[in-house]
């Protein structure tokens, strides 16, 4: 949010609207820059947890010695879990990307994105129906963004991984399309 909303609270968006006057290109190449950050960022914040899990869940009984599998990368649901955490962190950062290029104003951007994010397991918490709770948590960003963790196929899931992961990106487009046109439209 700050690649976007701070340029505009110091006035630097307009050098980099001068220095590269196609606006969805401007927000392409931050789009780029944050993707490739958060990859590097994300990754090392994913694995190192899960390699330190792996060396530590043995020897305090969540092990091979106990009937439970090593956890290994090679194990499908887990190399999900660990990629779709790292993808499921870019796609919080692009649209966090979109809301701040919308709006402009870095507290503003914030407090957007985390209602976003918020707004449906809030709203699922206090719905009684249990037909409205699972609709909720289907279409909410991060809900469904958070299905790709799942190694253990559970009927109480709202979504399958990828398909939840689907809907973050589809709200991270969302955002995006809305920052673009709002950049645009209006002035830096």
């Amino acid at each position: 949010m700050v690649a976007v909303a701070g340029e505009y609270s110091t006035g630097m968006m307009w050098v980099s609207l001068a220095a590269i006057p196609r606006r969805p290109l401007v927000l392409a190449a931050k789009a780029a820059v944050l993707t490739g950050l958060v990859l590097a960022a994300g990754t090392v914040a994913v694995l190192a947890p899960f390699l330190t899990g792996r060396s530590i869940l043995p020897g305090n009984g969540a092990g091979p010695d106990h009937g439970l599998p090593t956890l290994s990368l090679g194990d499908g649901p887990a190399l999900r879990a660990v990629a779709g955490s790292v993808l499921y962190l870019i796609l919080i950062a692009l649209l966090g990307l979109g809301v701040a290029t919308a709006v402009r104003d870095s507290a503003a951007a914030i407090g957007t994105a985390l209602g976003l994010l918020y707004l449906f397991p809030i709203l699922a918490a206090v719905v009684t129906d249990p037909g409205w709770h699972r609709r909720l948590q289907q279409i909410g960003p991060m809900t469904a963004g958070l299905a790709v963790q799942a190694t253990t196929s559970r009927p109480d899931l709202p979504i399958g991984p990828w398909a939840g992961l689907g809907v973050l990106a589809a709200w991270a487009t969302a955002a995006l399309l809305a920052g673009l046109l709002a950049l645009r439209l209006r002035d830096a």
